[in-house]
């Protein structure tokens, strides 16, 4: 995976900006959102409690990275009212979390060729 492997699902441009270019700590920001998905997509189930607290917790770590898509998905489905409608806004939030972890895996890759480049 590289640079040309991105989707545009993660703006870089935001995280970039963030972290002012420092790629090691860009690199740890996205090491942080991949572990905040780790920990908080088991519960991206309208039978789990915590589901709404996963949500929350997402929407900020997309926001934080620039996956957009990500941050609206958890915006929606926060706002759902019905079980119904609550199963496929979380269905959506699994899938765009999906697609912002490649791209974040996808950029780590590419950040870890250019520390090697020097």
């Amino acid at each position: 995976m590289s640079r040309r492997d991105l989707s545009g699902a993660v703006d870089v441009t935001v995280l970039e900006a963030f972290t002012q270019g420092d790629g090691a700590l860009a690199d740890e920001v996205l090491g942080l959102f991949q572990e905040q998905a780790r920990l908080w997509s088991p519960l991206l189930d309208a039978r789990e409690q915590g589901w709404r607290d996963a949500v929350h917790t997402l929407k900020g770590s997309a926001a934080g990275v620039g996956a957009q898509a990500l941050r609206d998905a958890c915006e929606r489905a926060e706002q759902a009212g019905d079980d119904i409608i609550l199963a496929g806004r979380l269905e959506a939030v699994r899938d765009a979390l999906d697609t912002a972890l490649a791209d974040v895996a996808a950029w780590r890759h590419e950040l870890m060729l250019k520390s090697l480049r020097g």
